[in-house]
Protein backbone atom coordinates (compact mmCIF):
# COMPACT_ATOMS: atom_id res chain seq x y z
CA UNK A 1 0.00 0.00 0.00
CA UNK A 2 1.14 3.91 -0.45
CA UNK A 3 0.10 6.11 1.96
CA UNK A 4 0.21 10.17 2.01
CA UNK A 5 0.69 12.04 5.75
CA UNK A 6 0.33 15.70 5.82
CA UNK A 7 1.32 17.41 9.29
CA UNK A 8 -0.60 20.25 10.62
CA UNK A 9 -3.09 22.10 8.11
CA UNK A 10 -2.88 25.54 9.19
CA UNK A 11 -5.79 27.65 8.52
CA UNK A 12 -7.35 28.35 5.15
CA UNK A 13 -3.92 29.17 3.64
CA UNK A 14 -3.44 25.06 4.29
CA UNK A 15 -6.53 23.76 3.10
CA UNK A 16 -6.29 25.89 -0.11
CA UNK A 17 -3.27 23.90 -0.79
CA UNK A 18 -4.31 20.89 0.24
CA UNK A 19 -7.72 21.51 -2.31
CA UNK A 20 -4.90 22.91 -4.98
CA UNK A 21 -2.83 19.63 -5.25
CA UNK A 22 -4.12 16.57 -3.17
CA UNK A 23 -6.16 15.07 -6.21
CA UNK A 24 -3.41 15.14 -8.55
CA UNK A 25 -0.87 13.97 -6.06
CA UNK A 26 -3.19 11.22 -5.31
CA UNK A 27 -3.38 10.23 -8.45
CA UNK A 28 0.34 11.20 -9.45
CA UNK A 29 1.95 9.25 -6.36
CA UNK A 30 -0.90 6.59 -6.27
CA UNK A 31 -1.72 7.29 -2.55
CA UNK A 32 -3.93 4.63 -1.67
CA UNK A 33 -4.66 6.27 1.52
CA UNK A 34 -4.31 9.61 2.82
CA UNK A 35 -4.05 10.87 6.65
CA UNK A 36 -3.28 14.30 7.67
CA UNK A 37 -3.36 16.57 11.21
CA UNK A 38 -6.43 18.75 11.54
CA UNK A 39 -5.44 20.40 14.65
CA UNK A 40 -4.97 24.09 13.21
CA UNK A 41 -7.40 23.42 10.36
CA UNK A 42 -10.13 25.96 11.41
CA UNK A 43 -8.63 29.53 12.07
CA UNK A 44 -5.32 27.71 13.31
CA UNK A 45 -7.63 26.45 16.12
CA UNK A 46 -9.19 23.41 16.49
CA UNK A 47 -11.71 22.11 13.83
CA UNK A 48 -15.19 22.85 12.18
CA UNK A 49 -17.47 20.65 10.65
CA UNK A 50 -17.68 22.69 7.73
CA UNK A 51 -13.68 22.65 7.46
CA UNK A 52 -14.14 18.81 8.03
CA UNK A 53 -16.12 18.07 5.21
CA UNK A 54 -14.42 20.57 3.18
CA UNK A 55 -11.01 18.22 3.78
CA UNK A 56 -12.57 15.04 3.23
CA UNK A 57 -14.12 16.37 0.12
CA UNK A 58 -10.04 17.10 -0.87
CA UNK A 59 -9.01 13.40 -0.93
CA UNK A 60 -8.34 12.93 3.03
CA UNK A 61 -9.02 9.61 4.78
CA UNK A 62 -8.30 10.17 8.00
CA UNK A 63 -7.46 13.30 10.53
CA UNK A 64 -5.28 13.10 13.36
CA UNK A 65 -5.21 15.45 15.95
CA UNK A 66 -2.81 17.18 18.92
CA UNK A 67 -3.37 19.69 21.54
CA UNK A 68 -6.09 21.81 19.88
CA UNK A 69 -8.59 19.01 19.80
CA UNK A 70 -11.04 20.11 21.56
CA UNK A 71 -10.59 24.08 20.57
CA UNK A 72 -14.47 24.15 18.67
CA UNK A 73 -16.72 22.37 20.82
CA UNK A 74 -18.73 20.69 17.52
CA UNK A 75 -15.91 18.53 17.64
CA UNK A 76 -17.42 16.08 20.22
CA UNK A 77 -19.89 15.19 17.66
CA UNK A 78 -17.88 14.44 15.04
CA UNK A 79 -15.93 11.44 16.40
CA UNK A 80 -19.44 9.82 15.70
CA UNK A 81 -19.70 11.08 11.69
CA UNK A 82 -16.60 10.75 10.14
CA UNK A 83 -13.31 9.43 10.10
CA UNK A 84 -11.69 11.71 12.78
CA UNK A 85 -8.98 10.88 15.90
CA UNK A 86 -7.79 12.70 18.74
CA UNK A 87 -4.60 11.81 20.83
CA UNK A 88 -5.21 7.92 22.19
CA UNK A 89 -3.49 8.46 25.66
CA UNK A 90 -6.34 11.02 26.98
CA UNK A 91 -7.41 9.38 30.14
CA UNK A 92 -10.33 6.61 30.21
CA UNK A 93 -13.70 8.14 29.37
CA UNK A 94 -12.51 10.95 27.03
CA UNK A 95 -15.04 10.60 24.12
CA UNK A 96 -13.34 9.57 20.67
CA UNK A 97 -10.48 7.53 20.45
CA UNK A 98 -7.16 7.42 19.20
CA UNK A 99 -6.60 4.09 17.03
CA UNK A 100 -8.63 2.76 14.21
CA UNK A 101 -7.96 -0.12 11.74
CA UNK A 102 -8.63 0.82 7.88
CA UNK A 103 -8.56 -2.39 4.81
CA UNK A 104 -6.47 -0.77 2.46
CA UNK A 105 -5.33 -2.29 -0.64
CA UNK A 106 -5.74 -5.71 0.76
CA UNK A 107 -4.35 -4.84 3.67
CA UNK A 108 -5.00 -3.62 7.35
CA UNK A 109 -3.74 -0.26 8.70
CA UNK A 110 -3.77 1.39 12.07
CA UNK A 111 -3.41 4.42 12.40
CA UNK A 112 -2.52 5.96 15.80
CA UNK A 113 -2.47 9.48 16.89
CA UNK A 114 -0.35 9.80 20.67
CA UNK A 115 0.52 12.81 22.19
CA UNK A 116 3.53 13.93 23.96
CA UNK A 117 4.47 15.66 27.41
CA UNK A 118 6.32 18.34 27.06
CA UNK A 119 4.30 21.35 26.97
CA UNK A 120 1.01 19.76 26.13
CA UNK A 121 -2.33 18.86 28.03
CA UNK A 122 -2.22 16.60 31.01
CA UNK A 123 -2.78 13.17 29.53
CA UNK A 124 -1.75 9.33 30.24
CA UNK A 125 1.75 7.80 29.51
CA UNK A 126 2.74 8.64 25.55
CA UNK A 127 5.31 5.81 25.96
CA UNK A 128 3.42 2.65 27.58
CA UNK A 129 0.38 3.60 25.92
CA UNK A 130 1.92 3.46 22.26
CA UNK A 131 3.74 -0.13 23.05
CA UNK A 132 0.50 -1.00 24.85
CA UNK A 133 -1.55 -0.56 21.35
CA UNK A 134 1.05 -1.40 19.44
CA UNK A 135 1.21 -5.26 21.27
CA UNK A 136 -2.61 -5.34 21.26
CA UNK A 137 -2.75 -4.68 17.40
CA UNK A 138 -0.10 -7.01 16.82
CA UNK A 139 -2.03 -9.57 18.85
CA UNK A 140 -4.94 -8.57 16.61
CA UNK A 141 -2.89 -9.77 13.32
CA UNK A 142 -2.14 -5.80 12.24
CA UNK A 143 1.22 -5.17 10.88
CA UNK A 144 0.84 -2.11 9.21
CA UNK A 145 0.80 0.60 11.92
CA UNK A 146 1.62 4.04 11.20
CA UNK A 147 2.00 6.47 14.63
CA UNK A 148 1.36 10.48 14.38
CA UNK A 149 2.99 11.47 17.40
CA UNK A 150 2.21 15.27 18.42
CA UNK A 151 4.67 16.24 21.03
CA UNK A 152 6.99 19.67 21.28
CA UNK A 153 10.06 17.52 21.82
CA UNK A 154 12.01 16.11 19.59
CA UNK A 155 13.65 14.02 22.37
CA UNK A 156 10.25 12.27 23.19
CA UNK A 157 9.71 11.48 19.48
CA UNK A 158 13.18 10.21 19.06
CA UNK A 159 12.62 7.83 21.98
CA UNK A 160 9.54 6.92 20.97
CA UNK A 161 11.62 5.47 17.73
CA UNK A 162 14.23 3.85 19.54
CA UNK A 163 10.82 1.60 21.77
CA UNK A 164 9.36 0.78 18.49
CA UNK A 165 11.78 0.27 15.76
CA UNK A 166 10.72 -2.54 13.45
CA UNK A 167 7.43 -3.15 15.65
CA UNK A 168 5.49 0.03 13.74
CA UNK A 169 5.79 1.48 9.54
CA UNK A 170 6.27 4.44 10.49
CA UNK A 171 6.80 7.47 13.13
CA UNK A 172 6.02 10.77 12.00
CA UNK A 173 5.78 14.05 14.44
CA UNK A 174 3.76 16.85 14.34
CA UNK A 175 3.25 20.23 16.34
CA UNK A 176 6.29 22.16 16.09
CA UNK A 177 5.12 23.66 12.31
CA UNK A 178 8.62 23.27 11.22
CA UNK A 179 10.12 20.73 9.09
CA UNK A 180 13.10 18.85 10.81
CA UNK A 181 15.91 17.05 8.06
CA UNK A 182 15.99 13.51 9.47
CA UNK A 183 13.76 11.06 7.36
CA UNK A 184 15.19 7.84 7.61
CA UNK A 185 13.26 4.23 8.07
CA UNK A 186 14.71 2.63 10.33
CA UNK A 187 14.53 -1.71 10.90
CA UNK A 188 11.68 -0.61 8.05
CA UNK A 189 10.06 1.88 10.52
CA UNK A 190 10.20 4.98 8.64
CA UNK A 191 10.63 7.89 10.80
CA UNK A 192 10.70 12.10 10.81
CA UNK A 193 11.06 14.42 14.03
CA UNK A 194 8.46 16.68 12.31
CA UNK A 195 7.22 17.28 8.72
CA UNK A 196 6.39 20.44 9.18
CA UNK A 197 3.38 22.76 8.55
CA UNK A 198 1.30 23.21 5.41
CA UNK A 199 -0.28 26.27 5.31
CA UNK A 200 1.40 29.79 5.30
CA UNK A 201 5.38 29.62 5.11
CA UNK A 202 6.41 33.43 5.50
CA UNK A 203 5.21 34.16 9.03
CA UNK A 204 5.87 32.61 12.22
CA UNK A 205 4.48 28.75 12.55
CA UNK A 206 1.82 30.03 9.97
CA UNK A 207 0.43 32.65 11.99
CA UNK A 208 1.07 36.25 11.65
CA UNK A 209 4.01 38.27 12.76
CA UNK A 210 2.38 40.81 14.88
CA UNK A 211 1.40 38.73 17.82
CA UNK A 212 4.42 36.46 18.67
CA UNK A 213 6.79 39.41 17.93
CA UNK A 214 4.65 41.43 20.69
CA UNK A 215 5.24 38.57 22.29
CA UNK A 216 9.05 38.19 22.77
CA UNK A 217 9.33 41.86 22.94
CA UNK A 218 6.85 42.58 26.02
CA UNK A 219 6.15 39.38 27.52
CA UNK A 220 2.22 40.33 26.87
CA UNK A 221 0.50 37.75 25.19
CA UNK A 222 -3.04 37.82 22.84
CA UNK A 223 -4.55 36.08 20.19
CA UNK A 224 -2.60 34.02 17.24
CA UNK A 225 -4.12 34.94 13.68
CA UNK A 226 -3.68 33.07 10.31
CA UNK A 227 -2.60 35.72 7.88
CA UNK A 228 -5.76 36.24 5.49
CA UNK A 229 -2.48 36.80 2.56
CA UNK A 230 0.80 34.81 2.49
CA UNK A 231 2.76 32.47 0.46
CA UNK A 232 1.98 29.24 1.21
CA UNK A 233 3.50 25.17 1.23
CA UNK A 234 2.04 21.93 1.35
CA UNK A 235 4.37 19.55 2.95
CA UNK A 236 3.75 15.93 2.75
CA UNK A 237 4.94 12.40 3.40
CA UNK A 238 4.86 9.68 1.63
CA UNK A 239 5.46 5.86 2.31
CA UNK A 240 5.75 2.92 0.83
CA UNK A 241 4.23 -0.34 3.12
CA UNK A 242 3.79 -4.06 2.44
CA UNK A 243 3.49 -6.27 5.27
CA UNK A 244 4.39 -3.93 8.01
CA UNK A 245 7.46 -3.05 6.63
CA UNK A 246 8.28 0.57 5.41
CA UNK A 247 9.98 -0.43 1.91
CA UNK A 248 10.01 3.53 0.84
CA UNK A 249 9.70 7.03 1.82
CA UNK A 250 9.82 10.67 0.66
CA UNK A 251 8.85 14.00 1.39
CA UNK A 252 7.48 16.68 -1.05
CA UNK A 253 7.06 20.34 -0.22
CA UNK A 254 5.10 21.89 -2.51
CA UNK A 255 5.33 25.98 -3.00
CA UNK A 256 2.47 27.78 -4.38
CA UNK A 257 5.02 29.69 -6.89
CA UNK A 258 5.03 26.07 -8.67
CA UNK A 259 8.09 24.85 -6.95
CA UNK A 260 8.65 20.94 -6.08
CA UNK A 261 10.85 19.94 -4.15
CA UNK A 262 11.75 15.97 -2.67
CA UNK A 263 13.44 14.50 -0.38
CA UNK A 264 14.22 10.72 -0.10
CA UNK A 265 14.28 8.95 3.50
CA UNK A 266 17.25 7.38 3.91
CA UNK A 267 18.01 3.95 5.21
CA UNK A 268 19.27 3.33 8.84
CA UNK A 269 20.07 -0.46 9.02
Amino acid sequence: MKIGFIGDIVGSPGRSMIAAHLKSLRKEHGLDFVIANYENASHGFGLTTKNASELFGYGIDVLSGGNHTWDKKEISALFATHEILRPHNYPQGVEGTGCKVYEIAGEKLAVLNIMGHYGMPYVDNAFRCAIGTVEQLHAEGVKSIFIDFHAEATSEKRALLMMLRGQVSAIIGTHTHVGTDDFQIVENTAYLSDIGLSGCRDNVIGMDEKTPIKQFLTGMKSHFEVPKRCKKILQIAILEIQNGACEDAYKLKIFDDGRVVKSDAWRED
